[in-house]
């Protein structure tokens, strides 16, 4: 159980990309399940070619933004409709990524990653590992919580809420989409990087899917723990994250098959979805959520 708890904050990180195109910029950005192999892919490369994993890793995060950036111009000079702009570059990533990989599996059991420390030591699966993981994620949290609370953060927000009027105001909300791709598929393939390290491996084929536990981990945080500030919102979504790992693996331990995982996944966001539109369900989030302060702050 504690290794899903590992896993959910990794995850965490991707989660928080997702929820800055699909919750601020109101974007479905389908160049996750893309960008995500390519953090790995990039990261695994440069470790096995003697870079730092810390280098590597931050190498990882700006080929992530690059991807964001070519489905933010297709969508804003090209023209392209937002989905489409992702499905395409989610396609052209595929092959992109077997180019920087090389072959359709790199593995890094023998090389010195950001994990490595962690393993040696044996403090994988215990609290020590799970503190480090949370520090990470809650790191990248306040980092975004910044952000989103700087003039640039602000006008990216209007921009998601209401196009047309941050436009009159002479905000270029083609730049405001472009830069939120970037920094979201950043996340992602930062997440990518990590989850390669510590799982040993990257592979072609990490990403699929991807894109479904992002929402998951979005959708079921703030279902539970509400998104009507920015700080909560973030919270929410980290720990949406984990519960949805930790639901994984109990359902893995209740005798599904990993192949079951995308099922599981796709039930998980149904279930979701639906559950705060029942009274029963919004009285009892309604106890659990923090109440809101008199002052009027940014609604995400």
């Amino acid at each position: 159980m504690i290794t899903a708890v590992e896993l959910g904050l990794i995850y965490a990180i991707m989660a928080l990309g997702v929820y800055l195109t699909f919750r601020i910029l109101d974007f479905p950005d389908l160049t996750v399940d893309g960008s995500f192999t390519t953090g790995a892919a990039v990261a695994a490369v440069g470790i096995i070619n003697g870079m730092p994993p810390i280098a590597a890793t931050l190498l990882a995060f700006f080929a992530g933004m690059a991807a964001g950036i070519v489905t933010g111009l297709l969508h804003t000079k090209g023209k392209i409709n937002g989905l489409l702009a992702g499905i395409l570059t989610m396609i052209a990533l595929y092959s992109i990524n077997l180019r920087i990989m090389g072959k359709a599996n790199l593995p890094l059991l023998r090389e010195e990653t950001l994990v490595t420390p962690l393993k040696e030591a044996g403090l994988l699966g215990t609290g020590l590992s799970v503190a480090t993981f949370l520090l990470v994620a809650l790191a990248i949290k306040f980092l975004l919580d910044w952000f989103l609370h700087t003039d640039t953060g602000l006008a990216m927000q209007a921009t998601g809420d209401n196009e047309e009027m941050i436009r009159s105001l002479g905000v270029s909300t083609d730049n405001q989409k472009i830069l939120g791709l970037a920094l979201s598929n950043g996340l992602v393939a930062l997440c990518g990087g990590l989850i390669a390290q510590y799982q040993g491996f990257a592979d072609i084929g990490m990403g699929i899917g991807i894109i479904v536990a992002g929402l998951a981990s979005v959708i079921i945080g703030q279902a539970i723990f509400g998104h009507r500030l920015i700080l909560i919102a973030t919270l929410a979504v980290v720990l949406g994250s984990v519960l949805y790992r930790v639901v994984i693996q109990l359902a893995l331990q209740a005798g599904l098959q990993p192949n079951d995982m995308k099922l599981i996944s796709a039930v998980l966001v149904v279930v979701a979805l639906v559950l705060p539109q029942w009274s029963g369900f919004r009285k009892l989030a309604a106890r659990l959520k923090p109440a809101a302060p008199a002052e009027k702050e940014t609604v995400a």
